[in-house]
């Protein structure tokens, strides 16, 4: 069994199972009041509208489901640690699978196995190994990702237009997660990152600070940390809006974002 990284935490699985049933709760009630000419707004995604953002959510809910209707694998293969850079590689076919899945336009079809997401939860154990293509997850660490998909896909249905809650919870899970991520590629502790009141994390090759104030220190807000962590937002950009306060000649974080494909 790969073994769990110290880097990356231990997220409470209730606290988890709750995250994805809030944040779903509220895409689902913004996905079912879509008039057709919000569906059909461009969104940050490349050719991507809000229609291929629709149906990319109800796969990354719905793979729930689907996923344990498979057999169970033997042998753990993809720790959570190792989850956000085996999202490179898959990020072609994720992006196909929205295309055809958008030509369904009644969300009520489109979110049939998303939709089951609540009885799933009440019903599997923590420990399950679920199949995915990266690798075998436990189900624990499987909904972690979810949570991730679907505060990530918010920020972006409300960067098109919409007006979707990020409930707090799932917000400081997916902050945590990648701020965790971070200390994984870039391991070390000459920068603290703090994303407050979410994470700080120590990271960054060079020497380590032990007391008083670090010389080399990162700050941030939650959302714009997601964005800079999967490639929504540009470093230099956000840190010449003032939205990152980077003190330190270490302190430069471009080189290793985005942490996410």
């Amino acid at each position: 069994m790969p073994p769990r990284s110290k880097r990356v935490r231990t997220f409470d699985p209730a606290r988890t199972r709750a995250a994805v049933l809030a944040q779903y709760r509220h895409v689902r009630e913004a996905v079912a009041q879509l008039t057709p000419e919000q569906s059909a707004a461009p969104t940050r995604l490349g050719d991507w509208t809000v229609r291929e953002l629709v149906a990319h959510l109800s796969i990354a809910v719905g793979v729930v489901t689907r996923a344990l209707e498979l057999p169970e694998p033997t042998r753990l293969e993809l720790p959570l640690d190792a989850y956000a850079a085996a999202t490179f590689a898959g990020a072609g076919a994720v992006d196909e699978a929205a295309h055809t899945a958008s030509a369904e336009t009644d969300p009520d079809v489109l979110f049939a196995r998303a939709d089951r997401v609540e009885e799933v939860l009440a019903t599997v154990s923590d420990e399950r190994l679920v199949p995915l293509l990266p690798g075998a997850m436990s189900f624990a660490d499987f909904l972690v990702t979810r949570v991730v998909e679907l505060v990530v896909h918010t920020d972006d249905l409300n960067s098109a237009g919409l007006d979707v809650p990020i409930d707090p919870k799932a917000l400081a899970i997916v902050t945590r997660f990648l701020a965790d991520s971070l200390a994984v590629k870039a391991p070390g502790g000459s920068v603290e990152v703090r994303i407050p009141p979410y994470a700080v994390v120590q990271c960054v090759a060079g020497p380590r600070h032990t007391r008083g104030t670090p010389p080399n220190v990162v700050e941030t807000d939650a959302l714009t940390w997601v964005r800079l962590a999967t490639g929504r937002a540009d470093w230099a950009t956000e840190v010449r809006a003032a939205r990152v306060s980077a003190s330190g000649e270490r302190a430069d974080l471009a080189e290793v974002l985005p942490l996410m494909g």
